[in-house]
């Protein structure tokens, strides 16, 4: 059985810093490609960042570039998102997927597996 759990989420005044970590369970971890998405109420789940199996081919939403950072550690099957510099726009519940495949790709369909969400939340 797959499993994605999230945990890092939090409440954090504007400026300041969470990381997210995702642990991936019952699947070749590293041989996918793993990303993070974001979800307000109200709005499409929309793209945040995603990395693939070498970790060094990463892509970053516009919104985030310069102030997210991805990583991953294969031998612990996690994935890490460092979120510096956060704003009250980014307050929103955080999820983890994974794809079937090495390559990294934008689009929530293209990822075959989902965590349950973390929330953040940015005060102003």
């Amino acid at each position: 059985q797959v499993q994605l759990v999230e945990s890092g989420g939090g409440l954090v005044q504007a400026g300041g810093s969470l990381r997210l970590s995702c642990v991936a369970s019952g699947l070749a971890f590293s041989a996918r490609a793993m990303g993070w998405f974001r979800q307000t109420p109200g709005k499409e789940r929309e793209f945040v960042a995603a990395i693939a199996w070498t970790a060094g081919d990463t892509d970053y939403a516009d919104s985030v570039k310069g102030r997210f950072a991805l990583s991953r550690d294969n031998a612990k099957t996690t994935v890490y998102l460092q979120m510096n510099s956060l704003t009250p726009e980014d307050t929103a519940v955080y999820y983890c997927a994974a794809r079937s495949t090495i390559s990294i790709a934008r689009t929530q369909t293209h990822y075959a597996y989902w965590g349950q969400g973390t929330q953040v939340t940015v005060s102003a």
